[in-house]
């Protein structure tokens, strides 16, 4: 009997080891899978007439459109340069604010390329943007403005819901009138409301859950199972 119940336990443990450690790997791996680092990006010269680039996917073709379009107009009336982009996830120790800047340099290594630009970046797993902008920028835009269209003009939609395209067509709308000259309407106006504390969880959170779920049971599997099974014997034997 006791020779039974080594082979049972060999066998369980060559089935479930080599599952318990691909669900440990996967967990762990899958966190920077998709993450992206600034060299990564493509290549955008001053002058050229690309203005939205959309590596997270979030934006529709029409919104799309109407931003190239506008940013497009902006540009030929005025010489300043606006270009938004969406990335998914950034690289471990990596912030909005410093993928944006080095992005920027990236594009525009010189002051000279820089002086008309504005660059506004937002990572879409955590929802922090940031904005860049060039030395000739900061004359008609102050830093203050600047930050306010990032920090409130893109956040208020996304803390509705996600609203990605509203808060880029609102970004630019608000940002075509400071760069043309006109009167800065301002960060949209939040009304107070009373928030309830919602009870469902992200993907994210629902797949780290799963494979936790999993690993335990798995461990309680690879223990409980060898010792029933042990006593069984134990008590059919006697």
């Amino acid at each position: 009997m006791r020779q039974i119940f080594n082979q049972l336990y060999k066998n369980l443990k060559r089935l479930i080891l080599p599952l318990l450690l691909g669900v440990l790997v996967s967990g762990l791996v899958a966190t920077p899978a998709n993450a992206i680092n600034v060299y990564q990006m493509p290549n955008v010269n001053a002058g050229e007439p690309t203005w939205v680039i959309d590596q997270a996917d979030v934006l529709s073709r029409l919104s799309e459109g109407k931003l190239s379009k506008s940013l497009e107009d902006l540009a030929q009336k005025t010489d300043q340069e606006v270009r938004f982009v969406t990335v998914r996830r950034l690289d471990y120790g990596e912030t909005v604010d410093s993928f944006a800047k080095a992005l920027f340099k990236k594009w525009y290594p010189t002051p000279e390329a820089q002086a008309n630009q504005t660059l506004l970046l937002i990572d879409t797993l955590t929802n922090n943007t940031a904005i860049v902008t060039g030395e000739d920028v900061k004359s008609i835009m102050p830093d203050d403005i600047a930050e306010s269209v990032a920090s409130e003009t893109m956040t208020v939609p996304l803390r509705e819901g996600n609203k990605y395209n509203k808060s880029f067509l609102e970004a630019s709308d608000r940002l075509v009138a400071v760069l043309s000259g006109q009167p800065d309407p301002g960060p949209p106006v939040v009304e107070e409301t009373v928030q309830v504390e919602g009870t469902f969880t992200s993907a994210e959170e629902t797949d780290t859950k799963n494979s936790t779920i999993w690993v335990v049971v798995l461990l309680v599997v690879a223990t409980v199972v060898p010792m029933a099974t042990y006593f069984f014997y134990q008590g059919f034997s006697g």
